[in-house]
C-alpha cells in the first residue's frame, strides 16, 4: 500500500466525570488522531499520552511534534507491504512509544480495510466477545466509592478496578469488599508506594484481590521483584513494561504475575501481539489497559483483546462512560460485562466526521508530493 498522506488532527474533549488517580485528575482529554490515506481509504489511529508527564514522560504535545518533525516524515510516500515494518522503519527513534504506535494504529487499520477484514481478524483475534471491567478513579470518601462500585456492578461489569493512593487505600478497598465479597476486584497505585510501605501493602492481601497494580516505581522492574516475593496479591506491571525485551526481563526476576498491555506504552499493536505471546507461553495473565481514549482507540483496545492470550477483563469501558459523544458509530456500548468485538473492515466502526471535525483544535496534512 502507497501511503499517500497522513494527517495529524490534535482534538478535545469533555470527561463526563472527572477522573482522578494517584498523579491528577483529569476532566478533559486533549489527544491526538492520526490519519494515514492510501487512495481513497483511510485508516485511524489515536495517541493515548495525556496533556501531560504524569503517566510517563510522553505528552500530547511533545508527541505531536515528534510525529511532525521525525515519525511522519519517515512514512508519508512510502509502500509498505505490512503494518509489521513499521516497528523497523521507526526503529532508530528511540523511546516515543506514544507517537509511534498513534502512526502504527492508523497503518494498522488502513492495511485491514484494503485487505477487507476486521482489525481483529488482522491481528490473530480468536473472540468475538470480550468481558470489560471499569476503573473508578479516587473518590473522596469510602461511601461515595462504595456507592460508585455498587452502581457499576449493577451495570454488569465483569471487574471493577479502583485507583489507590496513600491515604486512600486499605480502608476505602476494604469498604468496597465488605459491600461486594464476591466481585472480581483490583487495586491500582500507579507508582504511589515504595518498599519502605511493604507492610503497609501486605494488609491487602487480607481483601482477595485480583492484583494490585504498578505499586512501586513507574520505571522499577527489581523493587517489584522483592515486593511480590512478600505478597499473596499478584502484582501487574503497567509503567514499567514498555517492550518485549521488559517484559522477559520482568518474567525472568519473577517481578509480577500479571501484565497490563496497553498498545501505546508498548509502541504499537506489533509489540503488544508479540508481548502478549510471551505471556502466553509464559503462562502468565495478560490484559488490555486503557487511557481514556476515544472510540477510535477503544476499537483497537477491543481488536488487541480479542487475542487468546487476553484473559482477564480489560478496561474497554462503553464511550458513555466517558463521553457525551464520541468520534465512532455506533458507539462501544456493553451487554451484561461483555462487548462484541467489531467484525467490519479494519476497526469496524464508522467515524463521526462531524463531531470528529467539532473537537479538532488543530491540524496538519503531509502528503507524498509535498514532504
Amino acid at each position: 500500500m502507497n501511503i499517500d498522506k497522513i494527517t495529524i488532527r490534535r482534538a478535545s474533549l469533555d470527561l463526563i466525570t472527572p477522573f482522578t488517580t494517584s498523579f491528577s485528575t483529569q476532566t478533559n482529554r486533549d489527544f491526538l488522531i492520526v490519519e494515514a490515506t492510501s487512495g481513497t481509504t483511510t485508516g485511524y489511529g489515536e495517541c493515548g499520552a495525556f496533556a501531560f508527564p504524569y503517566y510517563s514522560e510522553e505528552y500530547t504535545s511533545g508527541c505531536e511534534l515528534v510525529l511532525i518533525e521525525h515519525l511522519v516524515p519517515l512514512l508519508v510516500g512510502t509502500v509498505i507491504g505490512h503494518p509489521r515494518e513499521i516497528r523497523d522503519i521507526f526503529a532508530p527513534i528511540k523511546r516515543n512509544t506514544m507517537a509511534k504506535s498513534a502512526v502504527e494504529g492508523a497503518i494498522w487499520d488502513l492495511w485491514a480495510k484494503l485487505e477487507g477484514v476486521s482489525l481483529a481478524n488482522a491481528v490473530g483475534g480468536t473472540k468475538s466477545t470480550v468481558d470489560v471491567g471499569l476503573s473508578v478513579g479516587i473518590k473522596e470518601s469510602e461511601s461515595e466509592l462504595v456507592d460508585f462500585v455498587s452502581a457499576a456492578v449493577d451495570e454488569g461489569f465483569s471487574r471493577i478496578k479502583v485507583k489507590i493512593k496513600p491515604g486512600s487505600d486499605l480502608s476505602f478497598i476494604r469498604a468496597v469488599r465488605t459491600e461486594h465479597p464476591e466481585v472480581p476486584l483490583m487495586a491500582d497505585a500507579n507508582s504511589a508506594y515504595t518498599l519502605a510501605d511493604t507492610e503497609h501493602l501486605r494488609r491487602l492481601d487480607e481483601l482477595d484481590l485480583m492484583m494490585i497494580e504498578q505499586p512501586l516505581a513507574h520505571d522499577d522492574i527489581v523493587d517489584h521483584r522483592h515486593l511480590q516475593q512478600v505478597l499473596h496479591t499478584p502484582i501487574c506491571l503497567d509503567e514499567s513494561i514498555h517492550s518485549l525485551a521488559d517484559t522477559r526481563q520482568a518474567i525472568e526476576l519473577g517481578s509480577c504475575r500479571i501484565i497490563n498491555i496497553k498498545i501505546g506504552r508498548v509502541g504499537g499493536i506489533s509489540e503488544a501481539k508479540d508481548i502478549e505471546q510471551l505471556c502466553r507461553n509464559e503462562g502468565l495473565d495478560v490484559w488490555c489497559g486503557g487511557m481514556l481514549e476515544s472510540g477510535i482507540g477503544r476499537a483497537h483496545n477491543l481488536a488487541i483483546a480479542s487475542l487468546p492470550g487476553f484473559t482477564l477483563p480489560g478496561d474497554t469501558a462503553p464511550s458513555a462512560r466517558y463521553w457525551k459523544r464520541d468520534v465512532i458509530t455506533p458507539e462501544v456500548t456493553m451487554d451484561r460485562g461483555r462487548i462484541d468485538v467489531p467484525q467490519g473492515p479494519g476497526i469496524g466502526f464508522d467515524i463521526d466526521a462531524a463531531q470528529l471535525e467539532a473537537i479538532t483544535t488543530s491540524g496538519r496534512s503531509f502528503e507524498a508530493d509535498n514532504r
